[in-house]
């Protein structure tokens, strides 16, 4: 692909008549696979943010952190970190959310999280029940 456009800026006479007065470029060899990808992420110390934010940053990604070891070895940098995760996280509008006290989870724009669990009425019947 990059011959055919040097080739394209480098013409001669004759390529002048040969060639036309466009250069068409094949989109579909370029086409990078728009899979979701679910990554797994520990913070042990506040520097692991950036490969969380470069994930996020790519845009099919979902981060799912464990921030257990951070949380007890210093809380305020743990704090720092999730500070700076959600404000990356709320520029690319995607969400962001804590489930217990040792992970939190973030998505791209297209996915949001549910951040209340569902209730499932005591009376309903089950399967099992009949």
């Amino acid at each position: 692909m990059l011959r055919k456009i040097r080739d394209a800026f480098s013409s001669s006479e004759e390529d002048l008549t040969t060639n036309p007065d466009y250069l068409e470029i094949d989109l579909e060899q370029e086409e990078k696979e728009n899979k979701v990808m679910v990554k797994l992420f520990t913070l042990k110390q506040y520097e692991d943010v950036n490969s969380v934010l470069n994930a996020l940053r790519e845009g099919y990604t979902i981060a799912i952190i464990d921030i257990k070891i951070l949380r007890q070895k210093d809380p305020i940098e743990l704090k720092r970190a999730v500070s700076k995760i959600k404000k990356t996280a709320d520029a690319l509008e995607g969400s962001i959310a804590g489930f217990g006290e040792n992970t939190v989870i973030i998505t791209p724009s297209f996915a949001k999280i549910s951040k209340e669990p569902d209730r499932v009425p005591k009376e309903e019947k089950r399967f099992d029940d009949y």
